[in-house]
């Protein structure tokens, strides 16, 4: 069952690969929950390369970041020790039932992906190569075919806005992101700029 905006999350604290526990809501700041899919997934690197070149104006918009993904806490230090942000490992998949978050051969097999596929494998090819990034798993935790979503929660817990991807690389671009969180009723965001 898909969240829809409005719905409630209730507060909880993530625990991430390192650092201390992330409170989702936050009070101060609006959430951008995204789930992603396995450590070294190089569709999700695409993305979260996106994400961390703006990073700087996702905090100033009052956004803080947390990422999840359906592997060890273990696996993912391997993967995201240089990210900007809190990640957290899921491998029971929890977060993602509780959420609605799905898998389906439509990930890898939508024809609106195959050039982004293309393109993430061999980025991540020429980075190992260059020895700047280690290889996926071939069998990773939670399989390959995992959906992304993302998710904006308001600091009172309200779900401001949800995005659930039909394929692997079909997520919020970060002006996406930045748009609905100018539009969000948030009195914490407010205070935090």
């Amino acid at each position: 069952m898909h969240l829809a905006p409005g719905s409630h999350v209730p507060a909880r604290e993530l625990t991430p690969v390192s650092g201390p526990p992330v409170p989702v809501p936050d009070p101060g700041r609006l959430v951008h929950l995204q789930f992603r899919r396995f450590a070294g997934c190089p569709i999700c690197n695409l993305h979260l390369r996106s994400i961390v070149l703006r990073h700087g104006e996702i905090e100033a918009a009052g956004i803080s970041e947390v990422v999840v993904f359906h592997s060890t806490a273990e696996e993912l230090r391997e993967y995201v020790g240089d990210l900007p942000f809190p990640v957290v490992g899921d491998p029971a998949k929890r977060l993602y039932a509780e959420f609605g978050v799905e898998s389906a051969r439509r990930a890898l097999l939508a024809p609106r992906v195959w050039g982004t596929v293309l393109r993430a494998v061999a980025r991540g090819t020429w980075d190992i190569l260059r020895r700047r990034e280690r290889a996926p798993r071939l069998l990773p935790d939670g399989g390959r075919f995992g959906l992304p979503a993302d998710f904006l929660i308001g600091s009172d817990g309200r779900l401001v806005a949800a995005k659930y991807g039909e394929h692997a690389y079909d997520q919020w671009t970060v002006d996406e992101l930045l748009a609905l969180a100018a539009q969000a009723p948030s009195p914490g965001r407010n205070a935090a700029r």
